[in-house]
């Protein structure tokens, strides 16, 4: 069976910043952000995403062009003969599977929240109603269940479309819309009274906050955040990349994900800090902010019913982006390691997911009482811990040691494929770094990991940098059978 292409380059960087793009954007970004200083943060942070981000992204996308394949068989055509490096396509597999486990249950609550919003479910209700309404969804394993079905069968119904007609042509429209959407919810929020001091908490450079938290926490909050950010690792990027020509250097092609992806970060704060302080609500963290926060806000405001199912159709898109691009990914490893074709494997997967999907579904009511990393744990966090905490820092590894080791792929051959094409080139002089500090760097950030799972107070957690994490979990913001 031929292979696939993307018909055009913005099909696949706004593919590609769909799948980087993710709920971690809009709940962490933004507030810590605003917690560390602002536009100071940001500076760190982009230094970060161009140190630690774009020498792995880099690398992802020129495995998945040069072999034209997933990660199930990539490492098999790239690597030197009898050498195992096609071993770490078990743990690029199980990242994809295990992300999706957790992922499209989180998705069917954005679902669950825009057709509650849009039907006026939320009108009249203060932030304890609205507490209560998120506790009640996770008590409900039925409308989890069914809302978590109804995200498997569209975003595998995109998929099973095709790569050009299904996967291009819906996710680039979806990701088009996200960004418009973004662009009204901003402008409505800079425009509320009162707005001017979300807008300068949220952006002031105050570099008194960075010395006020401490250099090495700022500075590991902006390290996690950036590498993080991006879903690097697991191959999720790597598929599109070999969906893609030769005709532009990779490296210019990972700076445009990028400047996406940050976008998306910042517009989201946009959003958040200028209605919060308009109205007198605390904008925190994690999923208290998107269900009980913003709703509350949208409440109090002049046409919130409009704006709150705006919001919610725009963080519906975000999650959905991420879960098509993934799915897409497991599919094509599937039917690289089995011949099967496409619309097979994908009716198998669609059981699969549904069915592997469910234990994060019932650790929030039936299965409570698993607390699996402690007490206030549950199935989620867990399986959060398996992808973010090992296989994304891992799988990086992985690919950065495959593109600069003398026993992978090589530096000579990777330079090679970056530089294919015109735009921008791979900067070589950062050989030495990328071959010897970065992997320094990205262990570190495995081992800080551990070490504020299990060393530090569970509220903590926050501070490690995760792109689709909990933490701390939402049973510190809910009353859950969770806690």
């Amino acid at each position: 069976m031929e292979r696939e292409n993307f018909s055009s380059r913005i099909s696949f960087i706004l593919i590609s910043a769909g799948c980087a793009i993710g709920l971690g954007n809009v709940w962490r970004f933004p507030y810590i952000t605003g917690l560390y200083g602002g536009a100071s943060f940001v500076l760190i942070y982009l230094c970060f995403l161009l140190l630690l981000g774009l020498p792995i992204m880099v690398a992802e996308f020129a495995v998945g062009r040069a072999s034209v394949r997933s990660a199930a068989k990539s490492f098999d055509v790239l690597e030197p003969p009898g050498s195992k490096w096609h071993w770490y396509k078990y743990g690029a597999i199980a990242g994809n599977v295990i992300l999706m486990m957790f992922y499209t249950t989180v998705s069917g609550w954005m679902l669950y929240y825009f057709y509650k919003m849009a039907v006026g479910g939320f009108v009249g209700l203060d932030a304890d109603g609205m507490g209560q309404v998120f506790g009640a969804l996770l008590n409900d394993p039925l409308t989890m269940t069914m809302n978590m079905v109804i995200i498997v069968l569209l975003c595998f119904g995109v998929c099973y479309l095709g790569v050009k007609a299904g996967v291009e042509r819906i996710t680039k429209n979806m990701m088009a819309c996200l960004l418009i959407l973004m662009v009204i919810l901003a402008i409505n929020s800079v425009t509320l009274p009162n707005s001017a001091e979300g807008l300068k908490y949220y952006l002031y450079p105050d570099f008194n906050k960075v010395m006020e938290y401490g250099v090495r926490e700022v500075v590991f909050a902006a390290m996690g955040q950036s590498f993080f950010t991006l879903s690097l690792g697991i191959g999720a990027l790597a598929i599109f990349g070999s969906y893609i020509g030769k005709e532009q250097r990779l490296t210019g092609e990972a700076m445009w994900i990028m400047a996406l992806d940050t976008m998306v970060a910042i517009i989201s704060g946009l959003i958040i800090f200028p209605a919060c302080f308009s109205f007198g609500i605390n904008p925190g963290s994690g999923p208290n902010l998107l269900f009980v926060t913003l709703p509350n806000v949208f409440n109090a405001m002049s046409g919130g019913r409009i704006w709150g199912t705006l919001f919610f159709l725009f963080m519906l898109f975000a999650a959905m982006s991420t879960v098509i691009a993934v799915f897409e990914n497991i599919t094509s490893c599937i039917c690289d390691l089995t011949g099967w074709e496409r619309k097979r494997v994908i009716r198998y997967n669609i059981v699969a997911i549904i069915l592997l999907s469910l234990p994060c579904v019932l650790g929030f009511n039936k299965w409570s009482g698993f607390q699996p990393l402690g007490a206030g744990s549950c199935v989620l966090d867990l399986e959060d811990f398996l992808v973010s905490n090992n296989l994304l820092p891992l799988g990086s590894l992985v690919y950065l040691t495959f593109c600069t080791s003398r026993y992978g792929w090589g530096w000579d051959k990777f330079i090679a494929e970056a530089d294919t094409g015109e735009g921008v080139r791979f900067p070589k002089w950062i050989r030495f770094y990328a071959t010897y500090i970065l992997p320094l760097v990205v262990l570190y950030i495995f081992a800080n990991g551990y070490y504020a799972l299990f060393a530090k107070p569970r509220p903590s957690l926050l501070m490690r940098g995760r792109s689709f994490s909990f933490a701390p979990t939402a049973a510190a913001y809910i009353d859950s059978p969770c806690q």
